[in-house]
């Protein structure tokens, strides 16, 4: 199955994440539970039906999928006393992303990355730990969402300029800019997901659409 082979892939199984991090299950459902690690990305439902000689047999399992990238962030944990310390170090790793960004010359004047944002990085650490960020960026990390939420706002606002408007030259290089950094920050998106992914709506859509 292509879901099967993409986790396979792209993620580790709790199994895994497990093995590379050197804990439990008890230390990560601990971590989980005190709001210092994200959930699962993906949960699948595995029912097997098998025949054979010696008859019929099913099992019914369910496994779960972690970004790779979280195995850093479990090493990190470890030397952190809570959830409080856990945000803090989220918040400097995303600040310093963008920081590091705009230095580049990719910067956006949207609130949210601006005087709001104290209250976005709270919000983006609600995702962060419900495990979505696993889905939509390559590691899961403060870096590549800080990366993936300016790049996104960055385009957006670029093509939300009327059609009949041709791109300077300066929109035309951010644009590229941008849709080059969300190709390094966004995952791949599991094959069911792909026509409504950032990734085809953001960068293929868009390279397309204005020969990028």
């Amino acid at each position: 199955m292509d879901l099967i082979r993409y986790l396979s892939d792209f993620y580790f199984t709790e199994e895994q994440l497990l093995a590379v991090s050197g804990i439990d299950p008890d230390e990560l459902a601990a971590l989980q539970q005190r709001a210092m690690m994200p959930q699962a990305s993906y949960r699948l439902r595995v029912d097997v039906n098998c025949d054979s000689f010696f008859g019929a047999h099913q099992e019914h399992k369910q496994l779960v999928y972690y970004a790779k990238g979280y195995a850093s962030w479990i090493g990190l944990l470890q030397s952190l006393g809570g959830e409080g310390d856990a945000f803090r170090v989220f918040a400097e790793r995303y600040r310093a992303r963008l920081t590091q960004l705009k230095a580049a010359g990719l910067c956006t004047d949207n609130p949210k990355l601006g005087a709001g944002l104290e209250q976005h990085l709270v919000e983006e650490w609600r995702h962060f730990l419900e495990g979505t960020y696993g889905v939509c960026t390559k590691t899961g990390l403060p870096e590549d969402i800080a990366s993936k939420e300016l790049a996104t706002m960055i385009i957006r606002e670029i093509i939300g300029k009327p059609v009949e408007q041709a791109l300077s030259t300066r929109d035309r290089v951010c644009l590229t800019l941008a849709v080059d950094l969300l190709d390094t920050a966004s995952g791949q998106f599991a094959p069911h997901e792909k026509e409504r992914s950032s990734r085809n709506l953001l960068i293929d859509e868009v390279r397309k659409t204005y020969q990028l």
